[in-house]
């Protein structure tokens, strides 16, 4: 098949796709979802010995839940927002339940997962802000 030149359509840049609201949602989501199962299963041992391995998995897993919903919406802003459910639902397992139930201990543990969990991801959200500003300012080099 060809096409004729004068009727053609010029070459015009396609435009980003639109985000999936869905998969942001979703994605949100398992920040929360992150949050509740990091704090149930903070009270691990091997032994006689504490094993929070749930502390470095909710770090990992925000920092790939931030860098996916920045990949899908391009915004800096949006990326946030499972780090924001994931506070959310940490406060929501501080809270003390019926009967006096709690989820969390008075523990070293309790202190260390909010910390090594949303750091990472908030020095992903600091780096790509800082590029972002950088790209903004400064002029781009020239093409050799």
């Amino acid at each position: 098949m060809t096409v004729d030149p004068a009727t053609a359509l010029p070459d015009v840049p396609a435009l980003p796709p639109e985000p999936r609201k869905g998969l942001v949602a979703l994605l949100v989501f398992d920040g929360l979802l992150c949050a509740i199962l990091s704090v149930m299963f903070l009270g691990l041992y091997i032994g006689s010995i504490p094993f929070p391995i749930t502390i470095l998995l909710a770090a990992v897993i925000n920092l790939l839940l931030v860098m996916a919903v920045n990949s899908e919406t391009g915004s800096l802003r949006a990326a946030m927002l499972p780090l924001g459910a994931w506070l959310l639902g940490f406060l929501v397992c501080l809270a003390v339940g019926p009967g006096g139930d709690q989820l969390v201990m008075a523990d070293w543990r309790i202190l260390m997962l909010p910390v090594a969990a949303l750091a990472p991801a908030g020095g992903y959200l600091f780096s790509a802000r800082i590029k972002a500003i950088m790209q903004t300012t400064r002029p781009p080099a020239p093409q050799l």
